[in-house]
């Protein structure tokens, strides 16, 4: 299944895609896509509706993040050797984790808003891996068995803030509109081998990443398993799995970064498409 929410902030309604790419409405099913909703046996009794049966959404409008309740948002930086290597750092021996807070969180199509004197925020496509069931301490060969389903992650990064004003990446990570999610999350059932998947981000219509999953150094039922050694992992948390080469940062002779006025439009196969317009301050745009 391809489960979304749409609608404006603070009203948005559960629904799914259906084979022909329709948006239908389950609101006569449920109230939200919630952390809830991501258990099997809430997933298996959506999967058995006949989808038929539901409204079509023409015009669904906005695309929100694809459900309510998020809890962490746990990242994972340098998780494929092409981006390490054009960042001038060696590849790691373990995955190096790192957290957005979800009030980063927004839809897939989103204003993405720059911080006061941003000068250098970049982007990074990224696979995002949703938990559905709790997982601590889970071995590689279980670890996917706790996995929902599968989403488009743009991890925007304020590259100052995160490198050059000491502490932890978080600084740079963190800011608010810098975690566009969706459009959808697509159930784990629709995504038999999640390292063999294609991503991609293009700014003003120029490719700059043209990656896949096949390249990760640490896959996706490793850090799973490796997370939960280190916290628990709860139904509805994110993790957002690494970028490939092809950052503003690495980008010769000099480096490029997000300004007010550009679009980005990225995807990774099977999971849809993402395309937002970058803005310069303008909290309204963050609250409104």
């Amino acid at each position: 299944m391809k489960l979304m929410r749409y609608g404006s902030k603070g009203h948005e309604k559960p629904a799914l895609i259906d084979a022909d790419n329709q948006v239908r409405d389950l609101s006569g099913e449920l109230s939200d896509i919630s952390t809830q909703t991501l258990s099997p046996a809430n997933l298996a009794r959506l999967a058995a509706l006949d989808i038929k049966t539901l409204p079509i959404i023409a015009r669904p409008g906005r695309i929100a993040p694809p459900y309510s309740g998020m809890g962490k948002l746990i990242c994972v930086g340098l998780n494929y050797a092409d981006h390490a290597a054009e960042s001038g750092l060696t590849a790691p021996a373990e995955p190096v984790l790192f957290m957005k807070p979800t009030s980063a969180v927004i839809g897939c199509n989103d204003p993405v808003v720059l911080p006061q004197g941003s000068l250098k925020s970049d982007w990074e496509v990224e696979l995002g891996v949703v938990i559905g069931t709790t997982a601590r301490y889970v071995s590689d060969g279980d670890a996917l068995k706790h996995v929902a389903g599968y989403c488009v992650v743009n991890d925007i990064s304020e590259r100052e803030y995160q490198l050059e004003r000491g502490g932890q990446w978080d600084k740079g990570k963190g800011c608010d509109t810098f975690a566009p999610i969706g459009p959808w999350l697509v159930t784990a059932d629709e995504v038999p081998d999640p390292q063999n998947l294609d991503l991609w981000l293009e700014v003003n219509g120029h490719r700059f990443q043209n990656g896949s999953t096949r390249n990760m150094l640490f896959s996706v039922a490793h850090l799973v398993s490796y997370i939960s050694r280190f916290m628990t992992l709860y139904p509805g948390d994110i993790i957002s799995t690494g970028t490939p080469a092809g950052v503003g940062l690495a980008q010769k002779p000099a480096p490029i970064y997000l300004k007010a006025g550009d679009q980005m439009r990225l995807g990774v196969s099977g999971l849809g498409v993402q395309q937002q317009s970058v803005h310069a301050w303008n909290p309204e745009l963050i609250d409104g």
